[in-house]
C-alpha cells in the first residue's frame, strides 16, 4: 500500500519507482481519483452544514409562526439530508476504488536494488562451500536407491494427485529432523520467538501481507472463506494488525513451522519430477517487525540466520540479491539463497529474505507509538525462509548421496536422528 500523501508531493517520482519494475506510469490515474473523493468529500461536508443551519432556522421560523418560512426550510432540510447521504456514498464509493487501485500497485524498489528483466539479471553477493566433485553422475534426490522406498509420488497421486509426494520410514524422519534443527538454531542461537499459528485465515489477514488482490489465483480458499496460508508469513505479520504497538517492543522477531498451501498457478511443466515444487509443504518462516530505521540493517541479520543453517548442513550456496525484474510484488529488496544440487548441476532457490518498508503495515494499519512522543508511525516488516524444509531434505540427499545409493547426513542432524549417520541403500537409518 502506498502513502498517498506522497504521491500527491512527488507523482514523477512514484511513475520512475513504477518505472523500475516495468509498470505504467499510475499517478495520474491515482491523483485524478484522489481529488474526486477530496472533492465529493468536501461538498458532503458544505451540503451538511448547510443542513445544520437550516436546521436551526427551522425551529426560529416555527416560534415566530411562518409558516410558509418553515415548510420551505423544512423541506430544505430534508433535501440537504438526502444530497448529503448521497454524496457520501459517492466519497465513499470513490474511497473504495482508489484504495483497491493502490492495493493492487507493486511496492517502491530500495535504491540498492540492481535494475534487469529477470533471474539472470541477479548479482551475486557471496557464496559459501565448494561443489562436491563427484566420482561418479550424480543423481537427482528420487532417483537414489536409498530414497525411494520413503518418497512415494504414485500413492500421493492416487490421494490427492500430482505434485504431492507420501514421506515414510527413513526420509520422513531425516524431513522432520530438519524442521527440528532449523527451530533450535534459530530459537537458542538466533534469539527468535517460536510461534505456531493457524494455516486457514480470514480473508483481510492475505491483503494485509499481500497476496490479495491480485495474486488470488496462487493459493486455495476453502468454501467458508477461509484460505489456506501460502507461507507462516501471512499469519507472524498480521499478528500486528491493526496494533499500535510501544516502540520498546521492537523488534518482534519470530519464527514458525507450519504446513504451507500453493496452487503452483502458472507453473505447468516445471520442475514436475521429485520434491522440489509441491503443492503442500512445510517451511520454517522467520518474520521481524521493526523499527523503520532498522529495517535494513534488520534484512542482513535475517539473512544471516538462513545462511547458517545451510552452513551447519555443509551446504555449499550462494546469495543474491534480486534485480527489478525479479522482485516480489511486496518488497523493496530481497536476497536469495540458492543452494547446490548436484543432481542439477545447478544452484535452486531455497530461501528469500525480503524487505516490506511499511508497505504491509499500511495495509494492515501496524503502528509504533514513539518512546519519545509524537504520532504513532507505521512499523517496517521483514520475512524470510529460515528453510524451505522440503528443499533442504532435497538438498541433504544429493550432497550426501554415494555411489550404492545411499546417504551419508550432515553431523548438525545426528542428533535429531538418534545418533544415526547415514541413510543406508535400502531406505533405512543406520
Amino acid at each position: 500500500m502506498h502513502d498517498i500523501k506522497a504521491i500527491r508531493e512527488n507523482p514523477a517520482a512514484f511513475d520512475a519507482a513504477l518505472a523500475r519494475r516495468g509498470a505504467s506510469p499510475m499517478s495520474s490515474q491515482v491523483l485524478e481519483l484522489d481529488e474526486a473523493r477530496r472533492a465529493k468529500i468536501l461538498a458532503a461536508e458544505t451540503a451538511q452544514s448547510d443542513q445544520k443551519k437550516a436546521a436551526k432556522e427551522v425551529g426560529a421560523a416555527k416560534a415566530s409562526g411562518d409558516e410558509a418560512e418553515f415548510e420551505r426550510l423544512r423541506a430544505l432540510v430534508g433535501d440537504k439530508k438526502a444530497e448529503v447521504a448521497a454524496m457520501q456514498a459517492e466519497a465513499k464509493e470513490l474511497d473504495v476504488q482508489l484504495n483497491d487501485l493502490l492495493m493492487g500497485l507493486p511496492n517502491r524498489l530500495h535504491d540498492d536494488v540492481p535494475d534487469g528483466e529477470d533471474e539472470a539479471d541477479n548479482v551475486e553477493v557471496r557464496h559459501w562451500g565448494t561443489p562436491r566433485e563427484f566420482t561418479f553422475a550424480p543423481q537427482e534426490h528420487f532417483e537414489l536407491a536409498g530414497v525411494k522406498p520413503g518418497m512415494d509420488f504414485e500413492t500421493a497421486a492416487k490421494l490427492s494427485g500430482s505434485r504431492f509426494v507420501v514421506l515414510s520410514q527413513g526420509v520422513a524422519r531425516i524431513h522432520r529432523a530438519l524442521a527440528q534443527m532449523m527451530l533450535d538454531t534459530h530459537i537458542e542461537e538466533h534469539d527468535l520467538r517460536e510461534t505456531w499459528t493457524p494455516v486457514l485465515v480470514r480473508e483481510e489477514m492475505m491483503y494485509g501481507t499481500g497476496q490479495l488482490p491480485k495474486f488470488g489465483e496462487d493459493s486455495y480458499k476453502t468454501e467458508d472463506g477461509w484460505w489456506l496460508v501460502p507461507t507462516s508469513e501471512v499469519t507472524l505479520t498480521n499478528i500486528v494488525n491493526g496494533e499500535t504497538v510501544d516502540e520498546a517492543a521492537l523488534p518482534m522477531r519470530m519464527c514458525a513451522h507450519t504446513q504451507c498451501f500453493r496452487s503452483e498457478a502458472g507453473s505447468a511443466g516445471r520442475d514436475t519430477s521429485g520434491m522440489l515444487r509441491q503443492h503442500q509443504f512445510e517451511k520454517v518462516e522467520m518474520v521481524s517487525i521493526v523499527h523503520p530505521e532498522k529495517s535494513m540493517e534488520e534484512h542482513d541479520r535475517m539473512t544471516r540466520c538462513a545462511e547458517a543453517i545451510l552452513e551447519k548442513l555443509g551446504l555449499p550456496y550462494r546469495t543474491v540479491v534480486l534485480c527489478s525484474g525479479d522482485m516480489g510484488f511486496g518488497m523493496i529488496k530481497t536476497h536469495d539463497l540458492e543452494v547446490w544440487l548436484p543432481g542439477q548441476n545447478q544452484y535452486r532457490e531455497i530461501s528469500s529474505v525480503s524487505v516490506a518498508g511499511d508497505f504491509q503495515a499500511r495495509r494492515m494499519n501496524a503502528r509504533f507509538k514513539p518512546t519519545a512522543g509524537g504520532k504513532p508511525e507505521f512499523v517496517h516488516t521483514l520475512n524470510g525462509s529460515g528453510l524451505a524444509v522440503g528443499r533442504a531434505l532435497i538438498a541433504v540427499l544429493e550432497n550426501g548421496q554415494q555411489e550404492d545409493g545411499s546417504v551419508t547426513l550432515p553431523e548438525a542432524l545426528h542428533p535429531y536422528l538418534g545418533g544415526k549417520t547415514k541413510l543406508t541403500a535400502e531406505g533405512a537409518l543406520a
